[in-house]
């Protein structure tokens, strides 16, 4: 089916499910984001109500695109994995090593559709530790839908825009939130930086879950010491920061083996 033929087909399927299209213009089938996959994921979503209203991107990144929605109406993230374009062989050094994703067969179509599910568990485990990560809503295939954490369609501005009243306090959370990601929710970011860090009413937001891992995957202690690193390089520019391998000993304890 040509890409015209499938924004027609689509279109005329979210209005019978009473879904507001909004920002048409930037819903046009594109091959990198709007493929037959994507569409199918997306409608059926729709026909769970899981959404009632899609509009225009608010995020993009190597991986995918980030599009405002609306649930019960409340925003919502309508985060879409490119399936022609997103590098799934940067995914599988992720999903290799996690007990989660073992039998996934190592196929572009497969390794997307985990990391789509990987990052939903990885948002749930973090929420159900308390950390102020978006609140998963749903995933099928290559989308997921979650919490949009910000207001009327504009996303929290990462905290390198930011100008920090209180940089020694800030740091402290975030400090806290890798330390409880990992004890609590018994995850490593694996990502985290000044650029994945969402700031807004004082607190601080980890978002871009989709790599994070668990403690018991091979790399997990270096990719928790490159976080630490990526936190303290940031941090260092505003207040004082915990050595790097002092604060991987605090956080890892034991299971420190050395960079």
């Amino acid at each position: 089916m040509d890409p015209e033929t499938l924004r027609r087909d689509f279109d005329r399927r979210l209005e019978e499910l009473g879904i507001r299209v909004k920002d048409a213009d930037q819903l046009k089938v594109r091959g990198d984001v709007f493929d037959e996959v994507t569409l199918l994921a997306l409608y059926k979503l729709a026909h769970k109500k899981i959404f009632s209203e899609i509009g225009g991107v608010v995020a993009t990144g190597k991986e995918g695109n980030v599009f405002y929605g609306k649930r019960d109406g409340k925003g919502v993230a309508i985060k879409i994995y490119m399936m022609r374009t997103a590098n799934f062989k940067a995914m599988t050094e992720y999903l290799d090593g996690d007990p989660r994703f073992r039998n996934v067969r190592r196929t572009r179509k497969e390794i997307i559709f985990a990391w789509t599910r990987k990052e939903f568990s990885n948002l749930k485990r973090a929420r159900s530790a308390g950390l102020r990560v978006p609140e998963p809503y749903a995933f099928d295939r290559n989308i997921l839908l979650m919490e949009f954490l910000g207001e009327e369609g504009v996303p929290y501005p990462q905290i390198r825009l930011v100008e920090l009243e209180d940089p020694a306090a800030v740091y402290t959370e975030v400090v806290d939130a890798m330390d409880r990601l990992y004890k609590e929710a018994k995850l490593v970011h694996g990502d985290l930086s000044e650029f994945n860090i969402l700031f807004s009413g004082g607190h601080a937001f980890l978002i871009d879950m989709g790599q994070a891992v668990t403690r018991d995957h091979p790399r997990a202690i270096p990719f928790l010491l490159r976080d630490i690193r990526n936190v303290n390089r940031f941090f260092s520019q505003h207040c004082e920061t915990i050595g790097d391998e002092v604060l991987l000993r605090r956080i890892a304890g034991e299971r420190f083996e050395g960079p």
